[in-house]
């Protein structure tokens, strides 16, 4: 007959060395929980992290509605130019060659005009929008209404910026600078973050600047105020489908593009502080020319 294999010698169930078993075996199944606990935390704080930053990403996407910048605030560009097809808006309207658009698109840059000489037009834009404007987020004081009485200082300061600004259109696209010609309206702008009392207000609606003015073959915009430090919101965005860009405004910097459709754009609304710029348009139509203002 075979051996029987026997097991441990059973212990009387009330006595110490049963108790002791027990104990033991409690903590060999209690160690494998006791170990997953902090793994488990770790994992769902990791979830609710991943979850609050892609709301957090969902949300600046939907308010900003931007996929790229092309100019930040903090950069210092020589010059930067993006080629864009095109839009048939010129068609409808009297072409003159060698001007009317044929090479389209915006360019940006901060070495034609300096800090010192946006702060110098700042201040009369100041001065000047100090004495009206609108009750509400956006304040527009034309160059040609007549209303602003700065002397002779601001005509020179304002002649010379112009021309260096149409000569850096005129090469980017090709064009000479002699056919394009001052049009109405070049206006400054002042936009804070009171809430629009009218429909003038409302600056953050996307447009067309052919379609609004008609006369307006070229664009420019040189901004008197930096983004994050004067004023918060305030981008410029040219509207793309899915890939709109924007512009952050830096004190002395232009941005300059044709004024068709192939350029709708449109500006964030200011969330705080005052956003300054002055908007100085060329067309290519010498009847819809007009002589730099003499203000005195």
């Amino acid at each position: 007959m075979a051996p029987q294999r026997r097991g441990p010698p059973r212990v009387p169930e009330g006595s110490r060395a049963a108790e002791r078993r027990r104990t033991n075996s409690t903590k060999k199944d209690s160690l494998p929980r006791e170990a997953q606990t902090p793994c488990l935390r770790t994992v769902a704080l990791a979830v609710s992290l991943a979850v609050v930053m892609f709301l957090l990403w969902s949300s600046l996407q939907v308010e900003d509605d931007v996929a790229e910048v092309v100019a930040r605030r903090g950069e210092v560009l020589e010059g930067r130019f993006i080629e864009v097809p095109c839009s048939e808006d010129y068609d409808g309207h009297r072409r003159f060659e060698g001007c009317t658009p044929r090479k389209c698109g915006r360019g940006v840059t901060d070495m034609v005009i300096t800090r010192e000489e946006a702060e110098q037009i700042r201040r009369i834009a100041e001065k000047g929008l100090s004495l009206g404007g609108s009750d509400g987020g956006a304040s527009i004081l034309d160059l040609h209404s007549g209303a602003l009485s700065v002397g002779k200082h601001f005509v020179n300061l304002y002649r010379d910026i112009r021309q260096k600004v149409q000569l850096t259109i005129a090469k980017a696209f090709g064009i000479s600078a002699s056919l394009l010609y001052l049009t109405k309206p070049t206006f400054f702008s002042r936009i804070n973050s009171t809430e629009a009392q009218t429909a003038h207000d409302e600056y953050w609606h996307a447009h067309v600047d052919k379609v609004t003015y008609g006369s307006f073959d070229y664009t420019s915009l040189l901004y008197l105020s930096d983004y994050l430090e004067d004023f918060g919101g305030g981008r410029f965005v040219f509207m793309e489908e899915g890939s709109n860009k924007t512009v952050e405004p830096r004190a002395g910097r232009i941005s300059f593009f044709t004024s068709g459709s192939e350029n709708l754009h449109r500006v964030e609304k200011v969330l705080w502080g005052t956003r300054y710029a002055i908007t100085i348009a060329f067309t290519c139509n010498p009847d819809h020319g007009i002589e730099d203002p003499v203000l005195t």
